[in-house]
């Protein structure tokens, strides 16, 4: 199972070691305001984690628990999801923080790792992410991504912002970062 490693964080698949900082990220009302509307519990942490493990058995990728390299706390969570359900939409990326990690470029900082991860190993043709449209900083996070707001959709049982990038526009994304830093 694949480990993510960038300059203040390190994102390891989720297992049963991570239920107690899982559950301490999920049960934070402004972590799950925009994801379900209500803190989870421990047991729905536990559940989270048991629906995830034979994923990342199965694909090789699904959510990674957020470790602050400089404390080793658990401060948020995120994925790249097989939504092949969806064939129009075959992977999602997504992320949630600790309230006291927030504007701090974590989000920002797992999106790039995660989305390389899609694009270079997976060979993802396109990534998806969906935010509800007043998260203005989960979608704000899409934008510095280089992500392309697509519209409002309906998913998971929601009307959500929807947003979109594809491999093509990573590749191009990271040269133009590259050449602005040289």
């Amino acid at each position: 199972m694949t480990i993510l490693q960038t300059e203040r964080l390190r994102l390891e698949p989720f297992c049963d070691a991570h239920i107690d900082g899982l559950t301490e990220l999920n049960r934070h009302p402004e972590v799950m305001r925009y994801i379900t509307g209500k803190p989870a519990t421990r047991d729905d942490t536990i559940a989270m984690i048991e629906l995830v493990k034979p994923r990342w058995v199965q694909y090789g990728f699904s959510w990674w628990s957020f470790f602050e390299k400089s404390s080793n706390d658990l401060i948020g969570a995120g994925c790249i999801q097989y939504l092949g359900r969806d064939p129009a939409n075959p992977h999602e990326i997504g992320w949630r923080l600790r309230p006291d990690k927030w504007g701090q470029g974590f989000a920002m900082e797992a999106a790039i790792a995660m989305a390389n991860f899609a694009f270079d190993e997976l060979h993802a043709p396109e990534l998806v992410a969906v935010c509800m449209p007043e998260n203005t900083s989960s979608s704000g996070v899409m934008k510095k991504l280089g992500m392309t707001y697509r519209g409002q959709e309906r998913w998971y049982d929601m009307d959500t912002a929807v947003y979109g990038m594809s491999a093509d526009a990573w590749r191009n994304r990271s040269e133009t970062a590259s050449s602005a830093e040289k």
